[in-house]
């Protein structure tokens, strides 16, 4: 009889509301495993995090890498709590060095109208937002490169240098071409802004124009990031798959799920694709899947935080380790819950919705229903 099915998860649940929204998202993602025959063991670290900082001085251990590396997967809630901790330090102390230490060198973010969130966009004619962000994510334009000079005078000097690689630019770009052939679209649309920064972005186009060439099934666009901002809102429904620099492409993956309705439930994976645990000859990297929102502060310990975004990312973490069929049941289950609350808020019933999706609900109340509709 052939061994069952089993994950290790590394669970970081932060600050703020990924405290809150961490336990049911973790319910959910046990419910999928019973459902459908895998185990999952959840390793909780309380590090990475700005109560840990306060505590230790540092936003994780010394042996961190070890404990992540022992792990199929990493999941995060979120960090940040800037009235204690500043947010540079927060920041890159935990989320920027997991994705640079582990090459996790693709933020992939899907970005989807779902029945039952309203659209804050006016005239859209009941026309579908099914689109994804690829977003180049460990050099760029946030690069740690540079530094100051002459300090506290009139001369003071402040340079931060963009580094863009060949090496990071075509596997970005490459991926986007992968992905955008699979959909049934078939379109790339790419950020730029060459016709203002000179050198960097001029590089980035010639190299989509370069790779474009190996998908001549593709068709591609390109705009600069002020303009694709204005079609982001204007016309969302144009768009498939999306690829930007790290700057773009984080300036564009929160305001497509903001056309959506919410960045409550957008979910984020950072990936390597070229990682392979069963190869034994290369170190391995795991990959990080988060939701979008962020640590929220002014409405963490109210348990009003929408939970769907962490149970989102739950479901792109299921189908990166091959579970499919579980990755479709927690994404049915999103759709069929948040279709009958909102019809359920017209008509006067109990209110499941959270407060950014217009509702009264709480996170234990939205992300239960969840959980009780993957179960069957």
């Amino acid at each position: 009889m052939a061994s069952q099915r089993s994950y290790t998860i590394a669970v970081l649940p932060g600050d703020g509301i990924g405290l809150e929204v961490m336990p049911p998202a973790l319910r959910c993602l046990e419910a999928a495993a019973a459902r459908f025959g895998f185990q999952l063991e959840f390793r909780s670290y309380p590090w990475a995090s700005c109560t840990y900082y306060l505590e230790h001085g540092k936003m994780l251990p010394d042996d961190w890498k070890a404990h992540l590396q022992a792990c199929d997967a990493i999941y995060f809630g979120a960090v940040g709590d800037p009235a204690t901790v500043p947010d540079h330090i927060s920041l890159w102390g935990s989320i920027l060095t997991f994705r640079r230490e582990f090459d996790q060198y693709i933020n992939l973010r899907p970005c989807r109208l779902i029945p039952g969130v309203t659209s804050p966009l006016a005239n859209r004619e009941g026309k579908p937002i099914d689109f994804v962000t690829v977003r180049e994510n460990t050099e760029g334009e946030y690069s740690s490169i540079g530094g100051k000079i002459f300090e506290g005078t009139d001369r003071e000097t402040v340079i931060q240098n963009t580094v863009f690689t060949r090496t990071g630019v075509d596997r970005v770009v490459r991926y986007a071409f992968e992905l955008a052939r699979r959909r049934p679209a078939k379109k790339l649309t790419s950020a730029t802004k060459s016709n203002g920064i000179s050198i960097t972005m001029p590089y980035w186009d010639e190299r989509v124009a370069e790779i474009g060439k190996e998908y001549p099934e593709v068709t591609v666009e390109k705009y600069h990031i002020d303009i694709l901002c204005a079609h982001f809102v204007q016309r969302p429904h144009t768009f498939d798959v999306v690829v930007g620099s790290n700057l773009f492409g984080d300036i564009l993956s929160d305001l497509g799920p903001a056309c959506t309705g919410t960045i409550g439930i957008a979910p984020s994976a950072n990936l390597n694709p070229s990682a392979n645990r069963a190869d034994r000859t290369k170190e391995w990297f795991p990959s990080l899947f988060e939701p979008v929102h962020g640590s929220a502060p002014d409405i963490a310990g109210k348990g009003i935080a929408n939970p769907i975004g962490m149970i989102w990312a739950g479901q792109m973490m299921l189908d990166y380790l091959g579970e499919k069929d579980a990755a479709e049941a927690v994404m049915r289950a999103i759709e069929s819950v948040l279709a009958t609350a909102k019809d359920a808020q017209m008509k006067g019933g109990a209110d499941l919705l959270t407060p950014d999706m217009r509702g009264k609900g709480t996170t234990e109340g939205l992300g239960s229903a969840i959980e009780k509709e993957i179960r069957g």
